[in-house]
């Protein structure tokens, strides 16, 4: 997929199956061994796994929900989806003291930035969850290496980091989930989604990509498609899975009108998860 998460994932390896990286790397030439903690209170390299995609536990991010109860209070009145999204956004707007105005940029300015904002949201993920990005524009390998030089500087661009944008970020996970559980949609529990890639080789933990079913290491953050058709625009593979709803952070719908929902993508946190794969259209 396209749009404001750019994130061609790309990989050999993943915390199922590590591949390709020499026994000699220090921890801190290998990002994958960056991070033991995160704010969610679960073990790194399980959240990063198929094992967690199937085991239905929650996440929450630590402190959230207590710093912003009377958000949720709030929340917990609404009677629809969009109601509830206005009560979210009418708070946001208080608690950040944002402009509802540059909740619009213009699609020019949206392509300008794009790549940035996808590092502020990678930068977010390595922060709560402890996921390391793999994919910025070109994959990144071992630290350090361009791409790492390129993604740090721009995760922590000052443009982004003025007004508290990780804990935007927190808030918005948290509303989604509470979303999920209190209207059941887009499903209680997982959603069927549909992305388009290339290079499906480099992606592989286990398994055969023409043999449809496969592990993939997929970037920190992905977009995905409910569109089968969709997906098959953005590369010469399709790739099937069924994503467990407490990794989304944004669905279609969530917040109408939204900058995030003018991509109509769901934002997906990342990790190994089992595929099928589909050469060209299916």
């Amino acid at each position: 997929m396209s749009g404001l998460v750019e994130v061609n994932s790309q990989s050999t390896y993943g915390p199922d199956q590590m591949t390709g990286l020499e026994p000699e790397h220090s921890a801190n030439e290998d990002p994958e061994r960056w991070y033991c903690t995160n704010m969610v209170g679960l073990p790194v390299g399980l959240i990063g796994s198929t094992a967690f995609n199937r085991s239905l536990r929650r996440i929450t991010i630590h402190g959230t929900r207590e710093t912003h109860r009377g958000l949720f209070r709030l929340l917990a009145q609404s009677d629809s989806q969009a109601a509830a999204g206005e009560v979210f956004e009418h708070y946001m707007q208080v608690e950040f003291g944002l402009d509802p105005g540059i909740q619009e940029p213009s699609a020019s300015r949206r392509r300008a930035t794009s790549y940035v904002e996808a590092a502020v949201l990678k930068g977010w993920v390595e922060s709560r969850f402890g996921l390391v990005p793999i994919f910025h524009k070109q994959r990144l390998g071992l630290f350090p290496s361009p791409g790492w030089v390129v993604y740090l500087q721009e995760k922590t661009d000052i443009r982004f980091h003025n007004n508290c944008i990780y804990q935007q970020f927190d808030l918005l996970y948290e509303y989604c989930q509470w979303s999920i559980r209190h209207f059941k949609a887009p499903g209680p529990t997982f959603v069927r989604l549909w992305r388009g890639t290339n290079n499906v080789e480099e992606q592989l933990v286990e398994g055969d990509a023409r043999g449809r079913s496969c592990t993939m290491r997929l970037n920190n953050l992905v977009s995905f498609s409910a569109s089968k058709e969709r997906a098959d625009e953005f590369g010469d593979w399709v790739l099937e899975t069924e994503i467990p709803t407490v990794k989304l952070l944004f669905f279609p719908g969530l917040l109408r009108g939204h900058v995030l929902d003018h991509e109509g993508e769901f934002l997906v946190i990342g990790g190994n998860y089992k595929v099928r794969a589909h050469r060209g259209w299916f």
